[in-house]
């Protein structure tokens, strides 16, 4: 897993600074296609969030969802929309469940048209 683009947030809650980080994160898949094995590249995302207090990190939770699409701008405007709403890694995957299933069929329209070269 290769981080491709980071966006950062920071937001202050009394004593307790929030760190967000969204990264886009590029991996490669092995597909077996008539005996030959061909790499694709599949694109997901990573949220991590460090609870600082006094400077110090008190607390890191962070969640993934690798290869939730072969289309590089797909993924980057779900990675938008969890910055633009600030959205943690506990609730990082409520939020995507339902696009990462409709991505799926991204794969398989990548692989047909590799099939058909």
């Amino acid at each position: 897993m290769v981080i491709i683009e980071n966006l950062y947030k920071k937001i202050a809650d009394g004593d307790v600074n929030y760190n967000y980080a969204y990264r886009l994160v590029k991996s490669q898949i092995s597909v077996s296609m008539y005996g030959k094995i061909t790499q694709i590249q599949a694109y997901g995302i990573e949220i991590e969030r460090q609870d600082v207090t006094n400077g110090t990190v008190v607390r890191i939770q962070r969640d993934y969802a690798e290869n939730i699409s072969p289309q590089r701008y797909k993924v980057k405007n779900l990675l938008k929309m969890l910055y633009d709403n600030t959205v943690s890694p506990i609730h990082m995957i409520d939020i995507l469940g339902e696009y990462i299933d409709e991505c799926t069929s991204d794969f398989d329209e990548m692989l047909v048209s590799i099939a058909t070269c």
